[in-house]
């Protein structure tokens, strides 16, 4: 066998055909006899082929060189191009590894890879192995990995591979191929041949009408990525997926498998967050359930300490909890290790940790913490020596001993260490706003004494200590209250007082400031006043006023001069006097001082006046904080006798609000004198209402605008005077006026009154009857008052007044009359219209019924009855005495006006004597008097008993009717009315038949009826013939008045 040598540095190729390399089998021994062999060079690219075993001996496999190869052979020697090639590998292996078995893990949706290599000619071999992974088809290769690892004879080699896909999203395959890097080689290898596919299928095909989605409840992280699918059966079109309700979009692998990446999937509950799909949001076909954990974070502040030298105890942040619902994933676990020992302690509590101290020489202690759920670990580590992690306990037994007013003894007791270390203890005393701490040091039983306190103070102490050795941690605070004695009060109260003067009479009203605490020294219990008058040597007055009272009013005589004396008492004593002094004249002047304005700012008014001359002891601003409520909050500040400006601040200043102060000097002898008074705003504001405008008289050309109630005391600033603003159709403004243009954009003559006092004005040069519209606001440095609604007001008419001056009159005439006609009414309609006898209601004349005719309209006068007619006339100088009477009448009232009309009843049975019925008609004398009725009154010649008219009833109708008759012809008018009556006998008897000789009636008789004719019923005027019995009478009901 020929060589030909190439290059130095190459490597023998044997040139083959590349059929004859397909064909080669057991004719490669006569092959690679016959052939001669080429050596090329080795720094060509060495490409990947398909290789057999490690030898061409025995088995002479075959070798499939790149084209390139060939090409570079025949260009670097004179090599056929078209000669095989066959490459001879000195000294080194090729071997194939050989599957034994792929195994899938649903859970953690992975592969598990198990192989070997057979036939290792060493007994370990550094090799490198290429994995390949496909999915749905053995051409898409969706992961390749190249893994090193020293292989033994003999031995099973794992790998795993975890997918993102879920695996029983379709079919994987898996193959593998090897090669030699071992440095026992230093020449590079060949990969060894591929091996066969391995196909893995997790879950079989759904059924046509079914639908999975996979993975089955899964568990991630918060914040990872998740991948999840849904494989359907062919006869299910158009799925959508949904998380939380949320339609997803998805990725098409397959024709029936859609892939949904999610992406930093967020935690949203412990129960899980809800997948599904089917052909809408309500029509789920199958779902799955994502359990989102939280993230394990690592154990923060890990520490570890002992309080008794017999139990360590370690603490530590834990992070977030990790557990989930439905036993998916516990809550994370803590277990603590110590390396020194060995020893192992599972947590029972997520935040701290109990470790038994073993009773030894072990003074370090090296620790570590893991927590860990079902996702993954996190751990911690913690070296310390014991004796520098000593937290002591905590003091205990804490009282106090001698507690006075100002000092007081604290004893407590510590808990015992080991070897009775010394102990470093802190006291703190904290008061009204102060702190005080002190260090002590104490082994067992600790004391201090606090002094420099406060009477009648309440203060609170607290004690800790830690060791003195190796600072690590004070033990807590125990605190504990004292209270101390109570004090005599040390300071005297500041008095100030406010007079006033009335007549007889000083009235003093005095006022006090409550003492401090560090001042009052304990509870204040009373005031003492004790009021010494200066001009008298009379006894002292002592007023006791219990607290919390501040003030208190007097009344002293104006004449004399007072010195007060004013005391605050609580348990203990009394406290220093506080002496002012009332002179007898109160005035001191103060009319003299008038008031100045000042401005106000944000920090309060400032004050400044001129100081007094001789001596003074200081100076006194008061003023009230509230000037508007009737309490005032009366409110007062001293200064020294060397100032002379303040300022004066207060929570109580608010904007829109008038403070006054005065300011007072105090001379030595503790007499008060005004010096100066100010007053002013701290911000001034627009005045928030306009005054109430009065109208007066009103004429055709003027009136005149009153606003007299209008305060300028309580305004919200200083009033500098008043705008008057005036509208009319002609707006033609006057002298004195200017135009303007009102707010709501209409045109008005403006009048400025620039005097604040002055609170009236007068509109002149009017038209008459003509309508004006006017509004008054106040104006301030800071703007006038709120835009109003305008008032209207008509002038008159010029001559209306001239109207008034007559008609008025005329008005108060008339109703004088009308009144003084009420008052006599009852006079006029005597004298002018008197009342007409009703006929219905008089007795005197009856009328009797027809049997035959129950209801008769006519009444004949036959049916009258009379017993006796006796008309007596006022007659001077005769007298005429009737029978049965005992008057007697003369003869100037017979021939007068009838007065009297008797009615004497005759019966032929009456004997006896009585008295005849007489009485006095008005009417019928008017009636005579006038001629208008016809039956006047006869003048008896002769007494009545001889009468021949009442000789039979027929005789003494005949004469009524004539009567009648002529008093119709006598008024011819007929508007006067004739009366009628009718003598019922009290007897039954005969009508007819009258006695001759009646003997004398008694004064009794009875009245039945009495009837009244109208006189229209005359018209017309009967004859001598007629008969009354035709006239038609009224009935009982019908009457004229």
């Amino acid at each position: 066998m020929a060589v030909i040598s190439v290059s130095e540095t190459t490597l023998l190729l044997a040139l083959l055909s590349l059929r004859t390399l397909q064909s080669l089998g057991s004719q490669g021994d006569d092959l690679l006899g016959s052939e001669t062999f080429y050596q090329v060079d080795r720094r060509l690219e060495l490409h990947s082929c398909v290789v057999s075993s490690a030898h061409l001996a025995p088995s002479r496999a075959p070798f499939c060189v790149p084209q390139a190869w060939q090409d570079t052979v025949a260009s670097q020697s004179s090599i056929p191009r078209d000669a095989p090639v066959l490459a001879v590998l000195d000294e080194r292996l090729l071997l194939t590894p050989e599957l034994l078995n792929v195994s899938i893990s649903s859970e953690h949706q992975s592969l598990h890879l198990q192989w070997t290599v057979p036939n290792l000619p060493h007994q370990e071999f550094r090799m490198v192995f290429q994995v390949q992974i496909s999915r749905f088809e053995r051409s898409k290769v969706i992961w390749e990995e190249n893994y090193r690892t020293t292989v033994t004879q003999g031995q099973v080699l794992h790998r795993s591979w975890e997918s993102e896909l879920p695996l029983e999203c379709g079919p994987h395959f898996v193959r593998m191929k090897s090669g030699v890097v071992d440095a026992k080689f230093p020449k590079p290898g060949f990969w060894s041949s591929w091996t066969p596919w391995e196909k893995v299928v997790a879950q079989d095909s759904p059924g046509p009408n079914e639908l999975l989605v996979f993975p089955k409840d899964k568990l991630v992280e918060e914040g990872s990525d998740v991948t999840l699918c849904y494989v359907s059966g062919s006869n299910l079109k158009n799925i959508s997926c949904y998380l939380n309700s949320e339609w997803i979009a998805g990725e098409q692998l397959d024709s029936n498998v859609f892939a949904f990446n999610l992406s930093n999937i967020p935690f949203i509950r412990k129960t899980g967050t809800n997948f599904f799909c089917g052909k809408n949001s309500t029509h789920k076909e199958d779902g799955t359930v994502l359990f989102v954990s939280k993230v394990l974070e690592e154990p923060k502040d890990f520490s570890c300490e002992t309080r008794d030298f017999e139990t360590l105890k370690c603490t530590w942040e834990p992070g977030p909890d990790t557990g989930l619902a439905w036993s998916k994933q516990p809550s994370q676990s803590y277990t603590l290790l110590e390396s020194f020992s060995g020893r192992k302690e599972h947590c029972q509590h997520r935040s701290w940790c109990h470790w038994q101290i073993s009773q030894g020489s072990q003074e370090t202690y090296n620790f570590t913490l893991l927590a860990e759920n079902r996702l993954r670990k996190r751990s911690v580590n913690l070296l310390f020596n014991l004796t520098h992690r000593v937290h002591p306990m905590d003091p205990q037994s804490i009282k106090f001993e001698n507690v006075s007013a100002r000092s007081a003894i604290m004893t407590w007791k510590e808990y015992s260490l080991v070897n009775h270390c010394t102990l470093l203890c802190q006291v703190e005393l904290r008061g009204e706003g102060e702190i005080m701490q002190h260090n002590v040091s104490v082994k067992v039983n600790g004391e201090y004494v606090l002094s420099g306190l406060e009477p009648d103070t309440q203060y609170v102490t607290q004690v800790r200590c830690t060791s003195t050795s190796h600072f690590w941690k004070w033990s807590d605070w125990v605190p504990q209250k004292i209270i101390t004695s109570e004090a005599a009060p040390s300071e005297a109260p500041d008095v100030w007082r406010n007079v006033t003067s009335e007549p007889g009479r000083q009235n003093v009203a005095l006022f006090w400031k409550p003492l401090s605490k560090h001042q009052a020294n304990g509870k204040i219990l009373f005031y003492n006043v004790v009021i010494e008058n200066l001009d008298s040597a009379s006894r002292l007055q002592l007023l006791s006023i219990p607290a919390p009272a501040t003030r208190q009013e007097l009344t002293l005589d104006p004449r004399c001069s007072y010195r007060i004396h004013v005391t605050a008492n609580n348990s203990v004593g009394t406290s220093p006097a506080s002496i002012l002094a009332v002179a007898g004249d109160p005035g001191n002047g103060t009319e003299n001082v008038k008031e100045e304005r000042i401005a106000g700012t944000e920090g309060g008014f400032p004050l400044s006046w001129k100081p007094k001359s001789g001596d003074v002891a200081g100076y006194v601003v008061d003023w009230c904080a509230h000037p508007r409520d009737t309490s005032c909050d009366f409110q007062w500040k001293r200064v020294g006798p060397n100032t002379t400006r303040t300022v004066i601040s207060s929570d109580a200043f608010g904007p829109g609000v008038r403070y006054s102060f005065r300011i007072y000097g105090l001379s030595t002898k503790r007499i008060a004198y005004l010096l100066a008074k100010k007053t002013g705003y701290c911000q001034e504001l627009a005045p928030s209402y306009n005054p109430q405008v009065n109208i007066k008289n009103l004429t055709s050309h003027s009136f005149t605008l009153s606003w007299e109630n209008y305060s300028t005391e309580y305004q919200p600033s200083f009033i500098l005077g008043y705008h008057v603003y005036l509208k009319s159709k002609a707006m033609q403004c006057h002298s004195g006026f200017e135009e303007r243009t009102h707010s709501d954009d209409s045109v008005c003559c403006k009048y400025k009154i620039d005097n604040p006092e002055q609170k009236m004005f007068i509109a002149e040069n009017l038209q008459p009857e003509s309508l004006y519209e006017f509004l008054v606001t106040p104006y301030t440095s800071v703007g006038e008052g709120p835009n109003g609604t305008f008032r209207n007001v008509t002038t008159p008419d010029e001559h209306s007044h001239i109207l008034i001056r007559i008609i008025l009159p005329m008005i108060l005439c008339v109703l004088l009359i009308m009144i003084l006609c009420y008052w006599k009414s009852q006079w006029m309609k005597e004298k002018c219209y008197p009342d007409i006898p009703d006929p219905y209601k008089s007795s005197i004349l009856s009328m009797k019924k027809s049997k035959e005719n129950p209801h008769p309209t006519i009444m004949n006068v036959k049916d009258c009855i009379p017993d006796a007619i006796e008309v007596i006339n006022k007659a001077e100088g005769i007298k005429t005495q009737f029978p049965g009477t005992r008057k007697s009448v003369t003869e100037t009232e017979l021939t007068s006006q009838p007065v009297y009309l008797c009615l004497i009843a005759t019966e032929n049975n009456y004997s006896s004597p009585g008295p005849c019925i007489c009485f006095e008609n008005l009417t019928y004398e008017e009636a005579s008097a006038s001629g208008s009725c016809g039956h006047g009154p006869v003048t008896p010649e002769e007494p009545p008993s001889q009468l021949g008219l009442l000789a039979s009833s027929g005789s003494f109708l005949k004469a009524l009717e004539k009567n009648y008759m002529n008093s119709l012809e006598e008024n011819p008018s007929g508007n006067s009315m004739c009366y009628v009556s009718q003598l019922a006998s009290p007897l039954s008897g005969d009508k007819e038949s009258l006695p001759t000789n009646p003997p004398m009636p008694a004064l009794c008789s009875e009245y039945k009826m009495q009837m009244a004719v109208p006189s229209c019923l005359a018209s017309p005027p009967l004859s001598e013939d007629s008969s009354l019995s035709s006239v038609t009478l009224l009935g009982e009901s019908e009457h004229y008045s």
